[in-house]
């Protein structure tokens, strides 16, 4: 089974919704269908999609041949949400973590699948100050203790998406210049220590354990050309479940985002 996790940064822009511009010339180009027809995964997560359903064409929804599943902010259009994409039957979908101040942002979608939860998660920056931070902390919280019910059930569980931290000084090109900024503050790294501790394996670092290994660049300053970048999108898997796992790796090569896909192959 292949389960592919990307943050988007918009849907509307990266199926050709919206329109391009190049020089003068004004196309639509759909970068997305026919990236998941190449990998041809069994199920993709993607995060922060910034829109509705309803205000995705119709014929821009679902990949042929996918069920699709929704799960957008009610607080503000055009900002966070996440969708998936599967071509095996879920049992149960869930998009609530049980918190009306998370629910309502559309950041999680679970699907369980019998066997494995997976959940499509894209949990909050904090670059906005404080009071994000904490937001951000909470939700953590509230998402890895919803997680543990589950396991204690005898669910396996995989959550993938864009966790907004990079976790070890090997996870960013200038971990110095970046210890007092979200996204590598103490305090959200800590964070991911408590993740590790209740069981969780950050299973790309099961294959691969050297630098210069990301998943997201800044726009700024040609950061992916020289790949200036952060690690911060993941697969967790409970580490139970790790003997089924195959592989995991990042996409870099793979446009459209300023994030790129990343990929876990399990049995």
């Amino acid at each position: 089974m292949k389960i592919i996790s990307w943050n988007i940064n918009g849907l509307r822009s990266i199926n050709g919704q919206n329109p391009t511009r190049r020089f003068d010339e004004v196309f639509h180009e759909n970068k997305l269908f026919p990236y998941i027809e190449s990998q041809n995964p069994d199920i993709i997560c993607l995060q922060e999609t910034k829109a509705e359903l309803e205000q995705i064409d119709e014929e821009l929804r679902t990949p042929p041949d996918y069920s699709g599943w929704y799960h957008s902010c009610r607080r503000k259009k055009g900002y966070s949400g996440v969708a998936t994409y599967s071509r095996i039957q879920a049992i149960a979908v869930n998009n609530l973590i049980g918190e009306e101040r998370f629910d309502e942002e559309g950041r999680i979608l679970e699907m369980d699948f019998g066997d494995f939860v997976l959940f499509n998660v894209y949990f909050p920056n904090g670059t906005s100050g404080d009071e994000r931070v904490d937001y951000k902390l909470d939700f953590y919280d509230a998402l890895f203790n919803h997680a543990e019910s589950l396991r204690k059930s005898g669910k396996n569980i995989i959550i993938c998406g864009d966790y907004n931290t990079a976790h070890h000084p090997i996870d960013l090109a200038n971990p110095k210049q970046n210890e007092m900024n979200s996204g590598f503050l103490p305090i959200e790294r800590k964070k991911l220590d408590w993740v590790e501790s209740l069981g969780y394996v950050d299973v790309y670092r099961q294959f691969e354990e050297g630098p210069g290994n990301y998943t997201w660049w800044s726009n700024r300053a040609r950061a992916r050309e020289n790949n200036v970048g952060w690690r911060i999108d993941y697969f967790f898997v409970n580490k139970e479940f790790m003997p089924r796992v195959k592989d995991c790796y990042h996409q870099t090569a793979i446009m459209g985002s300023d994030h790129c896909p990343i990929v876990l192959e399990i049995e």
